[in-house]
């Protein structure tokens, strides 16, 4: 039998399970703790945006580029805002091109519950990168997904690759 090990996992499942919501929208609050970033997983901060790790990944390197601002709207962002989570999108997409030779990549958001998304109340771009046969019998019938390597290792490789891709 093979035991696959995802313990970040066990906080979000248990919050599930009992109904229980954070009061305080989840983007807002990593926004904020800015002297945390590493054991938030933000990679970057912007002007308008910052990029963190997704907490609940659905593959190795599942980035998310937010923008400070909670706003649930997509319409309602501003100018800048906009601008800069294409740029930061861009640039995550280079750094997980280099650290992880993905052959293909899922980006979009998820907005409005119906949708998808997690938080809907904060607009977010998620990058994911993905490989021919990452989707296997344990996805399809299982429901359940691998992921070899932990947040930490993930973040310690991606940081310097992702800040030189936005210096550029």
């Amino acid at each position: 039998m093979e035991i696959i090990w995802t313990p970040w996992r066990l906080r979000y499942i248990l919050q599930a399970k009992s109904g229980e919501k954070n009061e305080e929208c989840l983007l807002c609050e990593k926004a904020r703790c800015t002297g945390e970033d590493r054991n938030n997983y933000v990679l970057y901060r912007g002007r308008s945006c910052y990029i963190m790790l997704n907490l609940y990944p659905y593959t190795n390197g599942h980035i998310m580029v937010i923008p400070y601002c909670h706003e649930g709207d997509l319409t309602k962002l501003d100018d800048e805002s906009l601008h800069e989570m294409s740029f930061l999108t861009r640039a995550s997409v280079a750094a997980l091109e280099r650290l992880m030779q993905p052959t293909g990549f899922n980006i979009g958001m998820n907005i409005g519950r119906v949708a998808g998304a997690g938080i809907s109340e904060h607009v977010h771009m998620h990058v994911v990168p993905r490989w021919s046969g990452d989707t296997n019998f344990m996805t399809v019938l299982g429901g359940t997904r691998m992921i070899p390597e932990d947040l930490d290792a993930t973040y310690n490789k991606l940081l310097p690759l992702l800040i030189e891709e936005v210096s550029k």
